[in-house]
């Protein structure tokens, strides 16, 4: 059987037909069509993307495209690796590629790949209520019941109309185990002006899907960028979003009290943003920095002692206050890296996803996540975008993320 071909392209021509016949030229190694296809564009041409779809099903020589908008891109010169094809594409803030982030500009990221003994099912989701309860539809018929072995899910949505959390809970119970990849368009003010595509049509509206089985082994890596502070506690009163106590005590109290033993640097970090970790697996006798969920501390109440975050907590749960800086951001992302690169299987390609909130916002060098890949695993095909939320796996269970980078990576099935 044939091997694996991947291959990436990056174009920051203004000229939109130019710019396409400059990115496809990234096909020529395939040796034919591509069976996946992913393609990323700068918000700034969301009115373009029926001609863009179009355009490049017809260059390609597939309808299996995903695509979205962002606001800047992340890419890299024309690479290629291995063998693969079908076509998507999203609207985000930022788009990637490798060793390149193209931050606020126009541009396009194309990926593409040949996967032979690999099944590719593409799909546009949609969020509907009905009397019976909200579901989810839009799921390829073949893939009612039980999934494969060895499945992923790469899911691209639309922030103002999509519930990926919802979307990501029920998988969890109904799916246990495949991992989904992703991250929310992201450019737009308001509803409406994200553009997704799936082959030729263009959405503004759900999410556009994959899945992936068979020849091909899918790694995913997710790096938070935050270290804790203090020690973990249990929580013994919450409502909602809103922790009243943590081992019993006030958690505003616990919070203060953790505040007071931090060194100048990190007590000025917890005034800039504090976070919290929620352990995503009580069943362990240790905790790690990959093992939390990272949420947003949205606010405190001295009246009340309680902090509120942005996600639902309740009495049981073991929790832990963290700060994120870029030195941080930086070592996490390179220590996740650092790991996959101790293994023998030496990745072919990689998708990224990356928060909107990272890139030259957090870093102080431009290209710094798409940098870190390039350094650690070399020049593979690399495309992506800055998201309005990153999907990605702790674990065995799918969340949305913030100021993660979430990537997935394309290695010869062992």
């Amino acid at each position: 059987m044939s091997e694996p071909r991947f291959a990436a392209a990056l174009s920051t021509l203004h000229d939109l037909p130019q710019a396409l016949r400059e990115v496809c030229a990234a096909k020529a190694p395939l040796g034919g069509p591509p069976d996946l296809a992913f393609v990323f564009v700068s918000a700034d041409r969301a009115e373009q993307f029926e001609e863009i779809a179009a355009a490049l099903c017809d260059e390609l020589g597939t309808e299996n495209l995903l695509g979205c908008t962002g606001e800047s891109l992340v890419g890299t010169g024309i690479g290629f690796a291995g063998r693969i094809e079908q076509r998507l594409g999203c609207t985000g803030e930022s788009l990637v590629g490798t060793g390149r982030e193209v931050e606020g500009e126009t541009a396009i990221s194309l990926w593409l790949a040949r996967l032979p003994g690999t099944n590719i099912a593409p799909m546009h989701l949609q969020f509907e209520k009905s009397p019976d309860g909200a579901l989810i539809t839009g799921w390829p018929d073949d893939y009612a019941h039980a999934w494969p072995a060895g499945t992923a899910l790469f899911c691209l949505g639309e922030p103002f109309s999509f519930p990926a959390d919802w979307m990501l809970e029920r998988l969890n119970e109904d799916r246990p185990g495949v991992p989904v990849i992703g991250g929310m368009a992201s450019g737009a003010a308001t509803p409406g002006e994200n553009r997704l595509i799936l082959g030729r049509r263009v959405y503004r509206e759900g999410a556009v899907g994959v899945l992936v089985q068979g020849d091909i082994h899918i790694r995913t890596v997710l790096s938070q960028g935050c270290r804790p502070i203090g020690t973990h506690f249990v929580v013994t009163k919450a409502e909602q979003n809103v922790i009243f106590e943590l081992g019993g005590r006030p958690a505003l109290l616990v919070l203060k009290e953790i505040f007071d033993t931090l060194p100048t640097r990190e007590q000025a970090l917890v005034q800039n943003g504090v976070h919290l970790g929620r352990v995503v697996s009580e069943y362990q006798e240790r905790f790690e920095p990959g093992d939390f969920r990272i949420r947003n501390v949205l606010g405190i109440d001295p009246a009340a002692g309680s902090v509120a975050v942005n996600d639902f907590i309740r009495p049981g749960q073991t929790v832990q206050f963290h700060v994120r800086d870029a030195e941080t951001a930086d070592e996490d992302l390179k220590q996740c890296l650092a790991a996959v690169k101790q293994d023998a299987s030496q990745p072919l390609a990689g998708l990224l996803f990356t928060c909107n909130g990272r890139g030259m916002r957090l870093f102080r060098e431009p290209h710094h996540d798409a940098g870190c890949v390039r350094d650690a695993l070399g020049d593979i095909p690399l495309a992506g975008f800055f998201a309005q939320g990153e999907l990605g796996p702790i674990g065995d269970k799918n969340f949305v993320h913030g100021f993660t980078a979430s990537l997935a990576l394309f290695e010869k099935h062992a």
